[in-house]
């Protein structure tokens, strides 16, 4: 029996002590997969304080921004639409972000002029590889502040004429009169002449309205007068300003003009009715409006002049090989 009983304590001391290195090998297996011995290099009370620095910093941080965005989100509201705030706190909340991770970074000693560096680097090359896109996104940052345009403007830009659907940081996009969308890069806006239709609520339209020259100008200048007054008791131009009628010259016929005010939502009424008005009042008045003649000669096949056929004389001389 104390022989059986040694053998049982021998056992189990041999299986405690196996157990114990499988628990130490697991332990420092661990230790060496998840780093904690460098890890806790790190974990020092004066590392402590740094984060705890940096978590009340942050916080001071972010309470500044907070009354920076609203004081300027507040300021910039009152002047420019909703897009353009939209962009202006953006832009600050980018800055913030960089600031903070600069600012963590320099607290635990990291170089940042090597950072700098490759940013510098980094932000040339890309600079060239995007240069387009660039321009166009500080071009679409003035096109938001100026407000030249809104979204339903009817615009014309290098030739394109559309109203606009979008307002975006590179482009816009316009759809024709046709129904076709057309997008138009922000610098393109911004190096080009705009021409906006929905601006101004009031639009003078000038009428071209040619009399010939045996006409009495005195008595087309009334009648233009007439054309004039018939559309505005007719409330489709404008009273104030007062149409404005006036000779411009000599040419293919005299040139006489009716420069008309009116809402610019309705121009096609109003160039309907000065055309329709005019036509009938100028020859109630007997004021000829010249237009091109042409004048066609039919000539007949018997005035034409024949042509003498000439004789086709045959040879009969045979060739010599």
């Amino acid at each position: 029996m104390p022989e059986e009983t040694s053998v049982v304590d021998a056992t189990v001391e041999t299986v405690v002590d196996a157990t114990k290195e499988i628990t130490a090998e697991v332990a420092n297996q661990t230790k060496t997969m998840l780093h904690l011995d460098e890890l806790s290099k790190y974990l020092t009370w004066g590392n402590l304080m740094k984060v705890i620095t940096s978590a009340i910093s942050i916080l001071i941080f972010y309470l500044i921004y907070r009354i920076i965005r609203g004081i300027v989100t507040k300021t910039a509201s009152r002047r420019f639409d909703d897009k353009a705030v939209g962009l202006v706190t953006r832009v600050m909340k980018y800055i913030f972000f960089v600031l903070i991770g600069m600012y963590i970074l320099g607290l635990f000693g990291i170089n940042l002029k090597a950072i700098w560096g490759a940013a510098g680097v980094a932000g040339l090359a890309f600079g060239f590889a995007a240069q387009t896109s660039v321009s166009n996104l500080i071009s679409g940052v003035f096109v938001i502040a100026e407000k030249a345009l809104k979204l339903g403007d009817y615009i014309e830009v290098s030739g394109v004429s559309g109203t606009v659907d979008t307002i975006g940081l590179l482009s816009i996009t316009v759809h024709t009169l046709d129904n076709q969308m057309v997008r138009i890069p922000n610098s393109t806006i911004i190096n080009s002449n705009l021409v906006n239709y929905s601006f101004y609520d009031k639009r003078r339209f000038v009428f071209d309205l040619p009399i010939s020259y045996g006409s009495d100008m005195s008595v087309a200048m009334e009648a233009a007068r007439e054309v004039a007054q018939k559309c505005v008791d007719d409330k489709i131009v404008l009273p104030d300003p007062a149409p404005a009628i006036f000779y411009d010259g000599f040419g293919d016929a005299v040139k006489l003009k009716l420069a008309v005010w009116f809402e610019r939502a309705r121009l096609v009424d109003t160039k309907n009715a000065v055309y329709m008005n005019a036509v009938e009042i100028f020859k109630k008045y007997g004021v000829v409006i010249p237009f091109t003649r042409y004048d066609i000669s039919i000539v007949s096949d018997e005035k034409k002049p024949k042509l003498e056929k000439s004789p086709v004389r045959k040879s009969t001389r045979k060739s010599e090989i």
